[in-house]
């Protein structure tokens, strides 16, 4: 057997290379009101009338069973030919349009979600893999039958049969089917661009794949399961608001029950006067509790999920999106997240007495088993600047020395040569305990190196230094802007690398970010997310590696990369669809947008039913008490007409509001105080307002058609 020097072809790289930093869309989103989602979402609110369902939402479920007790009274007064059916028809009927309403504006997020589920499983396809045997042979299998552990190889056009990891070779997939972007990515073995996603195609190449899941376990599953978010468990903030107006219901509650027996024992001691129907106290409990925000708040934490997919980022809960709106801190990983992650060689430096082409010669010899990016790197910056091509090595000539964590280098002993490259450090002392010297000049041009942002790779044959490979990180396009724009949002980064200090001061000087931590073990990075959660920051983590993994899974919120390996996409609570480390700035302001959004309606709805209680309690007592007339500044007709207003005006205020709770209210960066400002002016004096011309109208067109 031989060993032959790699020529790897060119190919598009696509996303990756992060030439555009602007969010896309995903291919399946749909416009908010989507026929078939509308139509969805009806049907869906049909079936949530179910009382065992409503139990999960307590304030709708209060106006159901209103429902329920008004439309029984009904009946009863059909039967009897009692009066006033007419109008307990109209309240009755009003009320289940309230619970329809409210049903529809959480069934429209849900269907959204399902939608883009069903697009995704037109994508599973029980696709024939070539599966790898013991033995070596090829033979062929139903995707559906491949296991954890089991090796496939894929050529060109073939579908990727299972979500594993790149083993051998390299290749260009199209993963649109999961991305909506058309563009192909790189996909290889030996780096943090090994998994690959059951569904996707090989577009060129050739590549062999360890599976890594199950069947119905793999990402596309839980793709599905998470989009249609029938699952979506409550966030902290919700459950406590639930909690609030659950309350707040409960005492509004008790006070109608109350106005029965108050009422009747008035009107005996009058003498005169009516007592309130179970139509009028159910109509007014409606209209006393939060049934605006109780009806839309499933239906914004929803919408948050929905919007943060629409960006092409899968959350595996809405309590990593609502945590992403109060991140303090965000830890970018350096290769592949703050760069795009293929570091080049780009120059070989001799150290005196040696030539440019004995540098090249060794390095490339010492590269031959490296499959690493950097590797083929120098390979071909050898083949190209020195015209060292591809050449034949027995086996049992050479023993190839791979790279080592604890070494810190690798390389080959070939015919009584010992060629090694790795860290500077690490070949100093190699160098050393052979008996060599290492130039002063050599140590200062590795420095130099390192202050430019470069990497330097120190190449040694036995006990003499031959020179330095320079190996450099590109920093992706608009990566500073968008750091700053992070810092105007309050968000301090911190750039999270294995490199030197002074590699990383240069690459976190060019990017922009706040501070560095440099030389970072997998524990070191546990550590200081530790460390900022111990002080009550709220810590977010962007990364692709295996290494990032436990980061991943105690931050906050831990966006992995799904170029990134599967036990990164596994450890962190979302993943980037796109790759696209800054899309955290996307993600973070979905996050605030869906505080902001929860925290506008809830003002809203306070103030709107505050309005209520001045615009109609008037005017359904002032026949009891007639010095109550005064305070009916609307001047409505009726109590009758008054009372079918306000419920009108509650049940169609719950659909207006349907647009705003699915798609959120715009976010703009600004402090607490300029927020609570804006709401309290918008939200706030809106929510005051809009009952009085609004029950007003509706009380004149029931008069004018003679329905109160």
């Amino acid at each position: 057997m031989s060993t032959t020097v790699k020529e790897p072809k060119a190919v598009m790289t696509g996303q990756d290379d992060a030439t555009s930093l602007l969010p896309k869309k995903l291919a399946h989103s749909r416009p908010l009101f989507d026929r078939e989602i509308a139509g969805r979402a009806v049907r869906a609110s049909f079936a949530k009338l179910n009382p065992v369902t409503l139990l999960q939402n307590p304030v709708i479920f209060v106006v159901e069973v209103g429902a329920v007790l008004t439309t029984g009274f009904l009946i009863r007064d059909g039967f009897t030919g009692a009066g006033g059916v007419v109008f307990s028809f109209q309240i009755a009927l009003w009320l289940w349009f309230t619970v329809l309403f409210a049903n529809f504006a959480e069934a429209m997020a849900e269907a959204r979600g399902k939608a883009q589920a069903d697009s995704l499983r037109k994508t599973k396809t029980d696709a024939l893999a070539k599966r790898v045997t013991a033995s070596g042979k090829i033979e062929q299998a139903l995707s559906s039958a491949l296991r954890s552990g089991d090796v496939v190889v894929c050529d060109a056009g073939d579908l990727i049969p299972g979500d594993g990891d790149v083993i051998d070779g390299i290749a260009t997939v199209d993963e649109s089917v999961i991305t909506g972007e058309s563009a192909p990515v790189i996909r290889e073995s030996g780096g943090d661009r090994s998994a690959v996603t059951g569904g996707t195609r090989v577009l060129s190449d050739h590549i062999r794949i360890r599976i890594t899941s199950n069947p119905g376990e793999t990402f596309l599953d839980r793709m599905i399961a998470l989009v249609e978010g029938a699952e979506r468990q409550k966030t902290p903030n919700e459950i406590a608001l639930n909690i609030l107006i659950a309350g707040l219901t409960l005492i509004f509650l008790l006070a109608v029950i109350t106005l029965q027996p108050f009422s009747a024992f008035a009107v005996a001691q009058a003498g005169s006067g009516q007592i309130p129907s179970v139509a009028v106290l159910v109509s007014l409990l409606v209209c006393l509790i939060p049934t605006t925000i109780g009806g839309l708040l499933s239906a914004i934490g929803i919408a948050g999920m929905d919007r943060v997919m629409q960006h092409n980022v899968l959350a595996m809960s809405g309590k990593a999106v609502e945590a992403a709106g109060d991140v303090n801190s965000l830890l970018l990983d350096k290769t592949g997240t703050i760069t795009l992650g293929n570091r080049q060689a780009v120059e070989f430096l001799p150290a005196p007495g040696v030539t440019d082409a004995e540098l090249a010669d060794a390095a490339q010899l010492s590269s031959l088993a490296d499959e690493t990016p950097e590797g083929r790197s120098v390979v071909i910056l050898a083949k190209e600047k020195y015209s060292l091509r591809g050449r034949h090595i027995p086996e049992d000539e050479a023993t190839f020395i791979p790279f080592s964590a604890y070494t810190r280098m690798s390389g080959v002993d070939l015919q009584g040569r010992q060629l090694r490259k790795g860290a500077t450090e690490a070949i100093c002392k190699f160098v050393i305990e052979r008996g060599g010297d290492v130039p002063r000049s050599f140590q200062e041009m590795s420095d130099r190196i390192s202050r430019s942002g470069g990497t330097p790779l120190a190449v040694a044959e036995g006990s003499r230094v031959l020179g330095i490979i320079h190996l450099k990180d590109i920093v992706k396009g608009g990566m500073k802007e968008r750091i700053a724009q992070l810092r105007r949002m309050g968000i301090r980064t911190v750039m999270i690398t294995g490199d030197n200090p002074l590699t990383a001061a240069a690459i976190a000087a060019e990017a922009g970010v706040d501070d560095f931590l440099a030389q970072a073990t997998p524990k070191d990075k546990l550590e200081y997310i530790r460390k900022e959660q111990a002080a009550g920051r709220l810590v977010a983590m962007t990364g692709d590696g295996t290494n990032d993994a436990p980061a991943l899974a105690q931050a906050d919120v831990g966006l992995a990369m799904n170029t990134g390996t599967m036990a990164a996409k596994e450890a962190g609570n979302m993943v980037d669809l796109d790759s696209n480390p800054t899309k955290l700035i996307e993600v973070v302001a979905i996050g605030k947008q869906l505080l902001i959004t929860r925290g506008a309606l809830t003002t809203f709805s306070i103030a709107n039913d505050i309005a209520k209680y001045f615009a109609i309690i008037p005017a359904m007592f002032m026949a009891m008490y007639p010095a109550l007339g005064k305070l009916n500044i609307m001047g409505l007709h009726t109590p009758q007409s008054a009372v079918l207003a306000a419920v009108i005006f509650n049940a169609l205020i719950i659909i207006a509001l349907v647009p705003l709770a699915l798609r959120g209210v715009k976010y703009r960066p600004l402090d607490a105080a300029s927020l609570l400002r804006r709401n309290l002016l918008i939200y706030g004096v809106g929510g005051i307002i809009a009952p009085f011309p609004g029950i007003w109208v509706i009380d004149q067109l029931l008069v004018l058609l003679h329905l109160a």
